[in-house]
């Protein structure tokens, strides 16, 4: 049996994010005015890798809404973020386990987005079974219904995967260049076939339809009471295959040392994909992420980095033991 590899810090404690009374005056008063009232708890989120203020606040009545928050200025990327974020929200078919938007507000310089709070947690590492199940099977609703979407959904603008993979996620072929260092983990991979598997992602992801959540990662899920698994964060929907989302969520099986192969091959979302898609996911992964990870440490999470390189490693590990590289 594979040895399990768990991340250097828990998913689940990544986040470095103010509290509730960091906040503005003005700002948490017109929260409070939203709830109706102070909040009777405030439960900060502890994962993520970004600075943005995420909590749960529930209200003097019971009622629970799962806020996001950030400044205009300085945290402008994250405003964005979560304005598009609630429109997509908003137009994806009904019945999906995903939160909806309730309400959004500006104010004291601040934008605020309040979703649905689900009931759940994070799933843990390394996997359990049932609840790796559980989100194949969340995924497998989502790709069904994302394959052929609404028009108002479609009409948004979302980028394409093929774009986002020129742009900024294929980097072995910047590293073949001597643009950019080999990554330490690669010494001993056949650079040539890693630029060759990455460089068949944009063509692949071009011809098939539908659209992909974007950011399908553990820590992105939850688990309710009753086992099934929600899709949170959604301001990554792009024009794209949804066996790409399918292979980053499976790295951490892999991780888990669970058959990650099979459940790759038996997942719905792989119908039609072409017989590499795995292989040539895993190959840009792990240079988008080996890459990154040599980057200048972050100020949204300081330990971005180490998830980026541990993530990395996972994807080349994986590639190489399909590929049969010593």
């Amino acid at each position: 049996m594979r040895a399990i590899s768990l991340p250097p810090v828990a998913y689940g404690s990544t986040a470095v994010r103010p509290g509730w009374a960091d906040l503005p005056a003005g700002l948490r008063n017109a929260l409070a005015a939203r709830l109706g009232g102070p909040p009777a708890a405030v439960r900060v989120a502890a994962g993520g890798f970004t600075s943005g203020f995420a909590a749960v606040l529930t209200g003097p009545d019971g009622e629970r809404v799962f806020v996001k928050a950030a400044a205009l200025h300085g945290q402008r990327h994250l405003v964005d973020w979560y304005a598009h974020e609630a429109a997509i929200l908003a137009r994806l078919p009904a019945g999906l386990p995903v939160p909806r938007p309730r309400w959004a507000l500006t104010e004291s310089g601040w934008y605020a987005l309040a979703l649905d709070a689900i009931d759940g947690h994070t799933p843990a590492l390394p996997w359990a079974p049932a609840e790796l199940d559980a989100a194949l099977a969340t995924y497998a609703e989502v790709a069904a219904a994302l394959a052929d979407p609404p028009a108002q959904l479609a009409a948004l603008p979302l980028p394409r995967l093929a774009d986002l993979a020129r742009d900024d996620i294929l980097w072995w072929g910047e590293v073949a260049a001597g643009r950019e260092p080999l990554p330490e983990q690669a010494a001993g991979a056949p650079l040539a076939e890693l630029v060759a598997l990455e460089s068949r992602l944009p063509g692949y992801a071009d011809a098939a339809p539908g659209l992909a959540h974007g950011d399908l990662r553990v820590d992105n899920l939850l688990i309710d009471s009753g086992g099934r698994a929600w899709l949170c964060d959604w301001p990554w929907l792009c024009h794209g295959p949804a066996w790409f989302d399918l292979a980053g969520l499976l790295l951490t099986a892999y991780a888990s040392g669970l058959d990650a192969d099979a459940a790759f091959a038996g997942h719905p979302a792989v119908a039609g994909a072409p017989a590499d898609a795995l292989d040539v996911t895993l190959a840009a992964l792990a240079g988008y992420y080996l890459t990154g990870a040599a980057a200048e440490p972050s100020t949204a999470s300081p330990h971005l980095r180490a998830h980026q390189r541990w993530s990395g490693e996972q994807a080349l590990s994986w590639l190489a033991e399909r590929r049969g590289w010593s």
